[in-house]
């Protein structure tokens, strides 16, 4: 009796481990069979990424998300301690407001980024984290979370391999670089092309 129980805990214990891992290999919105699929490779320290999701994103949710045409991927590509911090941090939170909390991260950029050490940053993070219900505590065992931390380092390793990342933001459109402004009229007129 005691094996077979046993033996029903670890096959939990797996199951969460492959669920976590699952959850938090990538951030994606919109239908799995699309025409179209961005994926967005991003350090959530890079002041061009901030700018790019948050003058775009809205209005590609919005316009083509939402409606099933387009799937969004955002893929990890830290490029220091604090942006492996944040993503760790996004990574947590395992509900429907993951990405209004990846623009509240980007939003507010420029001041948890300030901190002279992670320590520091961290605990920046943490008051951005806690209004959208992650506790201090939860925040903590995020950040000191060593599998978390190979998720995130694995997806920026995988990135560099597959698609040759050079810096960020970089944005592919069906696998393919796209190379056009980073203005959501001149995505659009790419997605347009797609979905003919």
């Amino acid at each position: 009796m005691k094996k077979k129980i046993i033996s029903f805990l670890i096959l939990i214990f797996f199951t969460n481990f492959q669920a976590l891992a699952k959850n938090n290999h990538k951030l994606v919105l919109g239908e799995e069979n699309t025409n179209v699929t961005i994926k967005v490779f991003s350090s959530l320290t890079c002041s061009y990424c901030a700018r790019f999701h948050l003058s775009v994103f809205d209005s590609l949710n919005e316009n083509y998300i939402q409606n099933g045409k387009v799937r969004f991927e955002h893929y990890a590509f830290p490029l220091d301690l604090a942006a492996l911090s944040a993503e760790k941090m996004l990574r947590c939170k395992n509900d429907s407001k993951k990405f209004q909390l990846l623009r509240e991260i980007y939003s507010k950029q420029s001041t948890w980024t300030k901190g002279n050490d992670i320590n520091t940053i961290n605990k920046a993070l943490k008051e951005i984290g806690i209004k959208f219900g992650l506790t201090s505590q939860e925040m903590t065992n995020c950040f000191n979370n060593d599998k978390l931390t190979n998720i995130v380092l694995e997806e920026r390793i995988n990135a560099q391999k597959k698609f040759n990342i050079e810096s960020t933001p970089t944005i592919f459109i069906n696998d393919k670089k796209y190379k056009g402004s980073h203005k959501f009229s001149e995505l659009e007129k790419e997605i347009k092309k797609k979905l003919k």
